[in-house]
């Protein structure tokens, strides 16, 4: 289990047309990324939209992700943990992840189990993964908070746990998580407000929304970060400050598919119940982004 995730991981949308996920939109957006200079993809995470999908979709998508990427960068495929441990190892143990290189699995939802029983709930995820596992921590959605001590005793007891996706929100467990996780264990930020923060704490790098539209960008953050020119850092990271709470006003994806719709990437369309997004928030968008010289070059003129 020798992968180590760092830099700009990209948590990609599906893109839909008339109902139907548009492949050709995928295909384009994941040859943008990677020409962009993201270091590695995240296929059907929450942005993916993977729980409003067929077993056969996911599928689908999974294959035409992995047949454009075609081994240029890491592949991690998002596995969502559901409420039912069986279910989830019984699909694990089912799943063919030829062509990718990582699994990510969020916390179990609603249920709100103990940190033992995350702790049990993810050795028997590791137990039945033919690949690394990234643990993805995100209570806003889950309802747990998957607390450092978990995550680090998981670390720390089976390798194939090589990254969290931290996305509780807390700088203070960020730092608990830096300061104590053993050498092979990589801690990404899942929110991308909190990416720059999150690497001056120590943070390997981030799995964000944001990259979808601005790859570059976002990535030259990072990168920037890592080599202590704070100055260069900040410069990016303003550049997108505006638009970050706009893209979840209205939900996540329904914000970043509304950019990549001002850009001419794919349809705003999003599954129920989640909307596509308002003309007055596409509006706000465009504005943030046109204000903005490092970001407003990849709008498409209005018609």
């Amino acid at each position: 289990m020798s992968l180590r995730l760092t830099g700009t991981g990209v948590a990609l949308v599906t893109p839909f047309r008339k109902g139907k996920v548009d492949f050709d939109a995928l295909s384009n957006l994941i040859e943008y990324v990677i020409k962009e200079g993201v270091d590695f993809i995240v296929s059907l995470g929450t942005t993916g939209e993977a729980v409003t999908q067929s077993a056969q979709e996911c599928r689908e998508v999974f294959d035409a992700t992995i047949a454009q990427v075609a081994g240029r960068v890491p592949l991690v495929a998002g596995m969502f943990g559901g409420n039912h441990t069986k279910a989830l190892i019984q699909r694990i143990r089912q799943y063919n992840f030829d062509g990718f290189d990582a699994i990510m699995s969020s916390a179990p939802s609603y249920l709100r189990p103990s940190q033992q029983g995350l702790f049990e709930h993810y050795m028997r995820v590791a137990e039945a993964s033919p690949l690394p596992v990234i643990i993805y921590n995100v209570p806003a959605r889950t309802g747990v908070n998957v607390l450092p001590q978990t995550v680090l005793r998981l670390a720390e007891a089976d390798p194939k746990f090589i990254a969290v996706k931290e996305a509780a929100g807390s700088v203070t467990q960020v730092m608990e998580l830096c300061k104590y996780r053993p050498a092979h264990f990589s801690v990404l930020a899942g929110d991308d407000l909190l990416t720059l923060p999150m690497i001056a704490c120590g943070a390997d790098g981030a799995i964000s929304v944001i990259a979808n539209a601005f790859p570059h960008a976002f990535s030259q953050m990072v990168r920037a970060a890592h080599a202590g020119r704070l100055d260069e850092a900040q410069k990016w990271n303003n550049a997108m400050l505006d638009v970050h709470p706009l893209l979840y006003e209205e939900g996540n994806p329904t914000g970043i598919k509304a950019v990549l719709e001002l850009m001419g990437t794919c349809k705003r369309t999003v599954r129920l119940p989640m909307l596509p997004a308002s003309e007055s928030l596409i509006g706000r968008l465009r504005q943030a982004i046109e204000k903005e010289s490092l970001l407003r070059h990849v709008l498409q003129q209005p018609v």
